[in-house]
């Protein structure tokens, strides 16, 4: 959606919403007013994953990005920030859907935690079995 001169995108994990808008720059990624070193700090992995949809399309140089995130972990927050930056890329400039959907960007990662069951200890995980 195109408002005022900037894209917006939003992109979801888990828990994390990331709202982002995109305009053309020089390349500063701002999350929730702090840059993006800052957010994540020493968490490279995390910095390469929202880095991912920009490096793949060119445009880590290119384009201004500011986001509010919010909700879940760390990961997952970095998670949403990736597929909202991906979604604003293919507004930005159509032919980038065919970089980013082979290498899966534009899908949502639907899995969440899955709920705890009554007379188990967690979801899944079962009292201990004693035969007397």
């Amino acid at each position: 959606m195109k408002m005022h001169g900037r894209i917006y995108a939003t992109g979801k994990r888990k828990e994390a919403i990331a709202k982002v808008w995109l305009k053309a720059g020089s390349g500063n990624i701002t999350v929730n007013g702090k840059p993006l070193d800052e957010f994540l700090g020493g968490r490279e992995a995390l910095k390469l994953r929202v880095r991912w949809p920009l490096m793949l399309t060119k445009q880590e140089n290119a384009v201004d990005i500011d986001v509010k995130v919010f909700g879940g972990g760390f990961a997952a927050q970095a998670d949403a920030v990736k597929h909202g930056i991906s979604k604003a890329l293919v507004e930005y400039a159509p032919e980038f859907r065919s970089i980013l959907k082979p290498a899966g960007l534009l899908t949502r990662d639907a899995r969440k935690v899955e709920r705890k069951k009554y007379g188990k200890k967690k979801a899944r995980k079962s009292p201990q079995f004693s035969k007397r």
